[in-house]
């Protein structure tokens, strides 16, 4: 059955691995519940067929064993009547009666089959279609989502690989490199006359505490004297 092998498809679906697919995910769990719909619509008119198949086999078999009772009954009164051949004619009948009530009787149990698959296969489908119906606005979100995060790095992956990004980096790194040398230049060697001046400032300054020296010595022999 087509619609049988169409609900399998579809009660076997994974929604994650659907949404991994779509660009537009409201749109496509809006497709996928009428999908779903439309399967269960489909499967309950196929269900009623077989209900309605059914009925009329019913009706059939009750006719066929009506007609091997009817030609066992004849076969007896031929019988009884000495009429051998037309006794054999009549168990002839009721044999092909017999045949065609087992080879109904084999239809039936085919659509007790198909019903009560199909029936099942309803019941499955409306439980994970009321599912997707009560987790829809969830689903739709977590899609949006993965499509944002996914354009998000695809966007990054884009600007690393690109030509004016790559040029910004090589500005950014030599503005750091004149940064380094410049902060390096600070530190460097004082000048010649820098030397001078310190040399001088250092020597005025011994002068004087050795002058003050050696006026607290003499200060220090007179008064021993």
């Amino acid at each position: 059955m087509k619609t049988a092998t169409r609900i399998k498809h579809i009660t076997k679906a994974n929604v994650n691995s659907i949404l991994d697919k779509v660009e537009k995910p409201k749109k496509m769990i809006g497709l996928m519940i009428q999908e779903m719909e439309d399967a269960v619509i489909d499967l309950k008119s196929s269900v009623a067929a077989r209900i309605e198949e059914k009925s009329g086999a019913e009706i059939e078999r009750k006719l066929l064993q009506q007609r091997i009772e009817r030609w066992e009954a004849r076969a007896k009164m031929a019988v009884e009547k000495d009429r051998d051949d037309m006794a054999k004619d009549a168990l002839l009948e009721k044999k092909r009666a017999e045949r065609a009530l087992e080879i109904l009787e084999n239809d039936f149990k085919q659509f007790e089959t198909l019903i009560t698959d199909g029936r099942s296969s309803i019941v499955e489908l409306e439980e994970k279609l009321e599912l997707v119906h009560q987790r829809q606005r969830l689903l739709i979100q977590r899609g949006i989502h993965a499509v944002e995060k996914k354009k998000a790095f695809e966007t990054l992956r884009h600007a690393e690989s690109n030509e004016a990004y790559r040029r910004f980096l090589e500005l950014e790194a030599k503005i750091e490199r004149i940064e380094a040398e410049a902060e390096i230049a600070g530190f460097s060697a004082p000048s010649d006359a820098e030397d001078s001046f310190s040399k001088m400032e250092s020597d005025g300054a011994i002068e004087l505490a050795l002058a003050a020296l050696k006026k607290s010595l003499k200060k220090v022999i007179k008064e021993k004297e």
